[in-house]
């Protein structure tokens, strides 16, 4: 922004007198007098510095202003050039625009008639099966005209609407349970193996124990036969024990009593018994032997 020439002089003047302002001297000798010419000859300086100001800024300021010239001639030639550039790029552009505008729209208008005929087939196959349902809406009309419950198709739909949502959650549940259902006779029928397995197993131990218990059995009657043996045996030595301890008490009872003793022994002191039968008959022997031999010595001397 420019100044005006009266300012800037001014603001000189005092920047001038500012700068160059008289200090004040200790002494005090110099007067009045003397100040005032020193200020009208500083004054006369600040105004020849003043006007060598003015004419420098003047050819500063011509200058400056045939050099603004020549940068608007510049700047006005450049624009004008770069109007007519911008001009020609922007009918290029325009045209590139066009044509691109143009392929465009055709392009939506071949898009637009595909969709078109697309939309004329739907709606020819929406009216077929129009046609085609047309009966099922009538149907559907004079239900609602005889039902006291519902007032518009509307609600009618909505109702089945329910209706076909209960039957595929019914429908969900019963195909859950179904599946529960074999899993659980899956589960059963591999129980059912492996009870099946375990009886198999069972019935085999059980026939191999029915085996060993024959077998059992028959070493049972043979050992029962043997033991009834062995007790008719021991019945019979029994009896026969009985009748060796009797012959033996007799014998003892003989005995004691052809050598007029008292019996001297238990009843039940069969071995004893039998000891003392023993020694008598050795006894007995004993004695035969000497008569024997006494008998035969005369015998023998008289033959």
């Amino acid at each position: 922004m420019s100044v005006p020439w009266e300012e800037y002089f001014q603001m000189v003047l005092e920047e001038k007198l500012l700068a160059e302002k008289p200090q004040v001297h200790e002494d005090n000798y110099i007067n009045h007098a003397t100040q005032l010419l020193e200020k009208k000859r500083e004054t006369v300086e600040v105004e020849e510095a003043l006007q060598a100001k003015k004419k420098e800024f003047q050819v500063k300021m011509s200058a400056l202003k045939q050099r603004r010239e020549a940068l608007e001639q510049k700047e006005a030639a450049l624009k004008e050039s770069m109007d007519t550039e911008a001009k020609q790029s922007r009918s290029l552009r325009r045209a590139e625009e066009g044509r691109q505008t143009a392929a465009q729209k055709e392009a939506e208008a071949m898009a637009l008639k595909a969709e078109l005929t697309r939309l004329i087939q739907r709606k020819e196959q929406l009216e077929h099966r129009l046609n085609k349902y047309r009966p099922f809406a009538q149907y559907l009309e004079q239900v609602v005209a005889q039902s006291e419950e519902f007032q518009e198709i509307p609600e009618l739909m909505t109702r089945f609407n329910g209706l076909s949502e209960t039957q595929v959650i019914l429908s969900e549940r019963e195909q859950t349970l179904h599946k529960a259902v074999e899993d659980a006779r899956a589960e059963l029928f591999k129980l059912v193996e492996e009870k099946n397995d375990e009886i198999l197993k069972q019935n085999n131990r059980l026939a191999d124990l029915q085996l060993r218990l024959e077998e059992v059995r028959t070493q049972a009657l043979q050992w029962e036969s043997r033991w009834v043996h062995i007790q008719n045996t021991a019945a019979q030595k029994t009896l026969l024990l009985g009748q060796i301890k009797m012959v033996a008490l007799n014998l003892f009872q003989m005995v004691c009593k052809q050598k007029k003793e008292v019996p001297a022994l238990a009843v039940e002191d069969t071995e004893g018994q039998l000891e003392q039968v023993q020694q008598y008959f050795q006894d007995l022997s004993a004695t035969l032997a000497k008569l024997t031999r006494e008998n035969l010595g005369p015998a023998a001397a008289d033959h």
